[in-house]
């Protein structure tokens, strides 16, 4: 078995690999030939812990496993390490084997940065100037950096519900050479793309926050009960996701599917607009929705993938199992 552990990710896995990774998924789970396994997820009853399991199979890349772990609120602020917490394992499909064990904490924040952008460069108005960040931690930062290499942005707007956080994304503006400017919700009508990557359980964005014909990535919500943005901004716009059941069980569109005001057939996988069976968007003034639940696959393609540059490399561990 190959061990690739989490010190070694960073000099492996790039924006762009991370990138055409998720792509790909994307479009084999709209073709049908990569397949997630129902999610588990649940509050342990232990320092306000949500743990759980993503796993799925994708035929196309021969990629088997699943990812473990979750969300840990008091790590930054107790244990000085990320609220986010995984670990990847991979399987060879032809005997059950494990086959790999590889670091998933950076992996899942290029995976999910990797989405939303996915999302950015199929949907996003080509002429699109303004990007709005609802969201300013840790993953924030991954979002912004990815966002930013797919349209030609001029401005950055941010809203954290702690404010003080803003500078994180400023940083990454002001890297990037793009000005930033903190606003009110209200003032997110200026953005043509708003990425809101929060755990909130309630909504900030409004749908009276967002002008005709923004993309909108919705990438917090991933569990029961989360919600980033209000129900009725869902049925102003059309709604593209990874993966719908996810979407309407754990994902942002859970709301709306359950005061009746979205149906699962008004939602759109994001891998046909990719295989170009969907048209994605449709006019300029349109409103269109990712909502990104975060899918096994994604972390399965991406450790699949970091695999290989590790054994190429010749820093893979290898030990008997």
């Amino acid at each position: 078995m190959i061990i690739v552990p989490e010190r070694e990710i960073a000099d492996l896995m790039t924006r762009d690999a991370a990138f055409d990774a998720v792509e790909q998924v994307f479009a084999a789970m709209a073709s049908r030939d990569a397949y997630n396994f129902p999610v588990v997820r649940e509050a342990i009853g232990h320092v306000d812990a949500l743990y759980g399991f993503k796993g799925g199979f994708d035929r196309a890349g021969m990629t088997l496993g699943l990812k473990a772990g979750g969300y840990w609120p008091n790590n930054l602020d107790q244990h000085k390490i990320i609220n986010h917490q995984s670990t990847v394992f991979l399987f060879d499909p032809d005997t059950g084997k494990a086959s790999a064990m590889v670091g998933g904490n950076l992996l899942t924040a290029l995976r999910t940065a990797a989405a939303s952008s996915v999302s950015i460069k199929h949907l996003a108005r080509k002429d699109a100037k303004v990007i709005g960040m609802i969201g300013a931690g840790h993953q924030a930062t991954f979002q912004l950096r990815a966002a930013l290499e797919q349209r030609d942005f001029e401005k950055v707007i941010g809203w954290n519900f702690h404010p003080e956080m803003l500078p994180n994304i400023e940083k990454v503006a002001t890297e990037a050479g793009v000005p930033f400017e903190a606003v009110e919700l209200d003032g997110m009508s200026e953005a043509d793309v708003i990425i809101s990557i929060t755990s909130a359980f309630a909504p900030s964005l409004m749908a009276d926050h967002v002008a005709p014909g923004t993309h909108i990535a919705c990438m917090g919500t991933d569990t029961k009960g989360k919600q980033e943005v209000e129900a009725t901004l869902l049925t102003r716009a059309t709604v593209f996701t990874d993966e719908v059941a996810q979407s309407i069980s754990i994902g942002e569109a859970q709301h709306a599917i359950a005061d009746g005001s979205l149906t699962e057939h008004d939602i759109n996988e994001i891998g046909a607009v990719i295989n170009g069976t969907h048209p994605g968007r449709r006019a300029a003034e349109e409103i269109t929705l990712f909502d990104g639940t975060g899918v096994g696959l994604q972390d399965l393609a991406v450790a699949s993938a970091v695999v290989k540059l590790a054994v190429e490399k010749g820093i893979a561990i290898e030990v008997d199992f």
